[in-house]
């Protein structure tokens, strides 16, 4: 019996993979249940290449942690490379597949329709290689010629042996935005928000005492009425963004980042976000962050705090403050690149200073008599038969 313990660990060093056998015991990768790529070293793995036709991506490690080159050598998502990497080292063969060179091609197993895969070296030679070719719709049959459904399962070819296999491997892509770290920043207790736009009378100022209270703008105007359900975003912006890519080399002109549109957060513990936005690029926005600041490092003890109490809540705004340390840390790293963002994501930071207001009552709102066209009077309706 086959038994399999996969195990990865990433930083300075490659993947490690355990695989411990009954004695003497294994299939050949070329027969039904074998393992696909056989035995091979994971901890002399050092980066991992993905290319189709011109387009590729190395995710590579740099001695203190993996990173993606096509991306400015931006952090990659270990997470996934990890959960990658391990499934390529359980694959197992479905069934061997005895085809010509001449039908490569209806497989997928050639040319730009085909996708090298290689586990590298430090050095850059290959540990292991395979080639993705056409996915499988049908259960595992042979679906050379095509058909419909969800794949569940792809043709590949490792050396010279082709097979079928039960997973399609549907992310492996050579595109960079798919393995790059998506962390990012996350606002915590909003209390002043600054919205400053290119034209100053579309900024404004909002501030509150603390996380629960209501939202007050600095400069409300006598008569003006701020609409408390317009507000409710900002009770959350920015507690969980994403970004879909990195911008390498930004233009700050072309990308309207010159004269951006600034969003400048400040948070109950003492850290300021300011995010500049630039152009709209379809639905997507250039963004940057710089995060600034210093964590209140004294805690406030209550009124009427009893000694054991004060013990325990000390130890967990330490605890906090140490995790709060290491978030900013980790965030200010983000300040050297720009992303793009989608416009959901920004949209609560682009409201213009006339957009927080009650809406003015409509012309003919419900439950108001209105003029016929060309006539001064509502006439009553007489039926059929009325006097």
């Amino acid at each position: 019996m086959l038994l399999v313990v996969a195990a990865l660990v990433l930083g300075g060093g490659g993947f490690w993979v355990l695989r411990q056998r009954s004695a003497g015991f294994e299939r050949s990768k070329t027969h039904m249940g074998g393992s696909l790529l056989g035995n091979f070293d994971g901890a002399a793995v050092a980066a991992v290449r993905i290319t189709q036709g011109s387009n590729s991506v190395n995710v590579v490690s740099d001695g203190s942690g993996w990173v993606v080159r096509e991306r400015g050598n931006y952090p990659a998502n270990v997470t996934d490379l990890a959960a990658f990497v391990r499934k390529l080292a359980e694959l197992k063969v479905t069934r061997p597949v005895k085809v010509g060179a001449s039908r490569l091609p209806m497989l997928q197993l050639s040319g730009d329709g085909s996708t090298l895969i290689e586990l590298l070296d430090a050095s850059g030679k290959p540990v292991k290689s395979l080639r993705l070719g056409k996915q499988s719709t049908r259960g595992g049959e042979d679906d050379m010629m095509g058909g419909g459904g969800m794949p569940d399962g792809r043709y590949v070819q490792v050396g010279e042996a082709i097979s079928l296999i039960n997973d399609p491997l549907g992310n492996a892509q050579p595109k960079p935005e798919n393995w790059i770290a998506k962390e990012f920043i996350k606002v915590e207790q909003p209390v002043r928000v600054e919205i400053l736009h290119a034209e100053a009378t579309n900024s404004f100022t909002l501030s509150r005492t603390n996380e629960f209270a209501e939202w007050v703008l600095s400069d409300a105007k006598e008569g003006e009425s701020i609409d408390k359900n317009k507000l409710f975003a900002f009770n959350s912006l920015m507690s969980g963004p994403s970004f879909t890519d990195l911008i390498l080399n930004p233009d700050p002109t072309q990308l309207g980042l010159d004269k951006p549109t600034v969003a400048k957060i400040g948070t109950a513990s003492g850290l300021t976000y300011e995010v500049k936005i630039g152009t709209a690029d379809g639905e997507s926005f250039p963004v940057q962050v710089v995060v600034s600041g210093t964590p209140v490092r004294e805690r406030t003890a209550g009124k009427d705090e009893k000694p054991e109490d004060k013990e325990r809540l000390d130890k967990e705004f330490k605890e906090r403050l140490a995790k709060l340390d290491e978030k900013l840390k980790a965030e200010q790293a983000l300040g050297k690149w720009t992303f793009t963002m989608g416009k959901w994501t920004v949209e609560p930071l682009l409201k213009k200073r006339s957009e927080l207001f009650a809406d003015k009552k409509a012309a003919g709102a419900e439950g108001e008599d209105q003029p016929i066209p060309g006539g001064d009077a509502v006439l009553p309706l007489k039926l059929p038969g009325a006097e």
